[in-house]
């Protein structure tokens, strides 16, 4: 038995099971044959997901946490969000498919708590951004990657040394340039993460610059999946070369849009 950081107690043999899991899911990160993601947010969206053949990994989406707590995305909190992770979590297991979390910004001075609770769960790896979740500014580069380094330092302290960050860049959203956005993923890459995610909100991500970020990442890029006619198909970002794809909160809002246009035709029926 060894007694962790947060006072945790693990077996060596749990460790080496917990980072089997991360491991596998970090072997799903391949550019040019790329790991999906259909973002979850509860044990339903988990179940219905995680029970598909084609589900590889489990993800869950911090946007979609926070509505579904009823808050904005910016005002859930640690306790909130892994509150939501933990049944999540439990159908991950059932199923025997690594769970990565959002994790925000690391909640500041509670960053390595954070992990170390995710990795009680039995957390495979982490959304990480480079932002201020409170004040939305980004963090300077040197901060962003030491708070990737803090991360890995957890895991590899509870035996799980192939634990996976994403760390997210926001650059484009903030209105930066591309070439800020490679200097950031390039120091990303260098602290230990598996991937960068780049961001572009409403704006999306072109496919001049997901050219160019998958030659300056060796295709250790995930980018977000825009089902719009103008967006990247999975198959085109796959010949593009990236590594991962996720939808974000995207399904959350199409089931709510059918939820309602359902419950509206039921409602429309009643009489009187």
């Amino acid at each position: 038995m060894k007694r962790t950081a947060s006072g945790s107690t693990v077996t060596a043999m749990a460790a080496a099971s917990a980072n089997a899991t991360a491991k596998a899911f970090k072997a799903l990160h391949r550019p040019g044959r790329p790991l999906v993601l259909a973002n979850v947010y509860d044990r339903l969206t988990a179940q219905a997901v995680g029970e598909l053949p084609a589900c590889h990994a489990l993800a869950t989406a911090s946007y979609a946490v926070a509505r579904a707590h009823g808050v904005d995305d910016a005002d859930l909190s640690l306790d909130a969000n892994l509150a939501a992770v933990r049944p999540v979590a439990e159908v991950a297991r059932a199923l025997g498919k690594p769970l990565t979390v959002d994790l925000q910004d690391g909640y500041g001075g509670r960053l390595e708590e954070a992990v170390g609770r995710l990795l009680d769960l039995g957390v495979a790896g982490v959304n990480l951004e480079d932002v201020d979740k409170y004040t939305g500014a980004l963090l300077p580069a040197s901060t962003a990657a030491q708070r990737i380094e803090r991360v890995l330092a957890v895991a590899v302290a509870r035996g799980v040394p192939d634990f996976v960050v994403n760390a997210r860049c926001d650059v484009l959203v903030h209105g930066g340039r591309l070439d800020e956005v490679l200097e950031r993923g390039g120091r990303y890459l260098a602290a230990g993460a598996t991937t960068v995610f780049v961001w572009g909100a409403a704006r999306g991500v072109a496919r001049d610059e997901v050219e160019a970020m998958v030659r300056a990442f060796d295709g250790r890029l995930n980018v977000i999946l825009k089902r719009t006619p103008e967006g990247l198909t999975v198959q085109e970002l796959a010949k593009l070369g990236v590594a991962r794809i996720s939808v974000g909160p995207a399904l959350q809002f199409a089931a709510m849009a059918f939820y309602k246009a359902e419950a509206e035709k039921i409602l429309a029926t009643q009489s009187g």
